[in-house]
C-alpha cells in the first residue's frame, strides 16, 4: 500500500516513520530540504513539490492549518482519491471546497507516537471513513470515529494529552530521584510504569476505578498515596488542562484565516 505524506515537520515526519516499520511505501512531501534529508532513505520517495505525491492510496496532509488553503491549492486529486488531513483545526466543508466533489476526504487528530505505532487517533466523519484510511490509521495505533463537533474535545485528549501524561511522569520520576534513585532508574521505572498500566486498561474489563482499587490494597503502600491526591484533588488540574486545550483548539479555528 502507498501513502504520501505532505509536510514533514515533527507529525509529518513521525507518520512517515511509523508507516515505513509497517511495511509501506511512502511518499514524503516537503519544501524544506532538510526535513526530508532527516528521514531515513530507506522505503520513501523524497519529493519536494505536492503535486509529485498525489499518486497514492492515501494522501496525507501534514501541515500547519494556516498554510493548508495555499498546499491544497498546489495540487489536484483524482475522484476516488482518499485525503486524511491530519492539520489541527482545519473543518471538513473546508477540506471538501478544496478538493472536488469525487475526493473522499476524513479528518483526523493524531499524535507524535505514530513514529512507534502507537499513536491514539480521532477520525472523523463518523462510520464514513474509507477502508484505506482504517488501515493506515490501525497500523499506527489506535483510533476512534467520532462526530466533527467532537473533534474539538479529541483534539484535547489524545493531541495534547501526551504532554499532560508527561508531566505527571515527570512528577514521579522526580519523586524516585528524591527518594534516592538514579536520573536513569527512575526514568526507567516510570516509563515501564505507565505503559504496562495502559496495557492493563487498553485489556482488562474493568473500569479505572476498579483497577486503582485493585491495586489499593488494605493498609498498603497504595492507598496511603492515593490517599494524598484524592485530599489534593489532584485530577482537577488535569480536567481544567483538557478542557483548556479543547477551548483553545476552537479558537484556533475561529483565528486561522482559512
Amino acid at each position: 500500500m502507498k501513502v504520501s505524506v505532505i509536510g514533514c515537520g515533527n507529525l509529518g515526519s513521525a507518520v512517515v516513520k511509523g508507516l515505513v516499520a509497517e511495511g509501506y511505501d511512502v511518499v514524503a512531501c516537503d519544501k524544506d530540504a532538510d526535513a526530508l534529508a532527516a528521514l531515513p532513505d530507506e522505503g520513501i520517495e523524497k519529493v519536494s513539490d505536492a503535486s509529485e505525491a498525489t499518486d497514492s492510496d492515501v494522501v496525507i496532509l501534514a501541515v500547519k492549518p494556516q498554510v493548508a488553503g495555499p498546499v491544497l491549492g498546489s495540487f489536484e486529486l483524482d475522484d476516488g482519491a482518499v485525503l486524511a488531513s491530519f492539520a489541527a483545526a482545519v473543518p471538513l466543508d473546508f477540506l471538501r471546497e478544496r478538493t472536488g466533489d469525487g475526493v473522499r476526504v476524513v479528518r483526523v487528530m493524531p499524535n507524535l507516537a505514530a513514529e512507534y505505532n502507537e499513536m491514539a487517533a480521532a477520525v472523523c466523519p463518523r462510520d464514513e471513513v474509507p477502508d484505506e484510511v482504517r488501515r493506515v490509521l490501525g497500523d499506527l495505533g489506535s483510533f476512534v470515529e467520532v462526530d466533527e463537533e467532537d473533534m474539538d474535545i479529541a483534539t484535547a485528549v489524545n493531541g495534547s494529552g501526551p504532554a499532560f501524561v508527561f508531566y505527571a511522569m515527570k512528577a514521579v520520576k522526580e519523586a524516585g530521584v528524591e527518594g534516592g534513585l538514579s536520573e536513569e532508574d527512575a526514568e526507567t521505572l516510570t516509563a515501564q510504569t505507565f505503559r504496562g498500566a495502559a496495557a492493563i486498561v487498553q485489556n482488562d474489563d474493568r473500569s479505572l476505578d476498579e483497577l486503582i482499587d485493585a491495586v489499593c490494597s488494605p493498609g498498603g503502600t497504595t492507598i496511603e498515596g492515593m490517599e494524598v491526591l484524592r485530599e489534593a484533588d489532584a485530577a482537577a488540574p488535569f480536567v481544567e488542562a483538557v478542557r483548556a486545550a479543547e477551548r483553545r483548539s476552537e479558537e484556533i479555528t475561529e483565528e486561522v484565516d482559512l
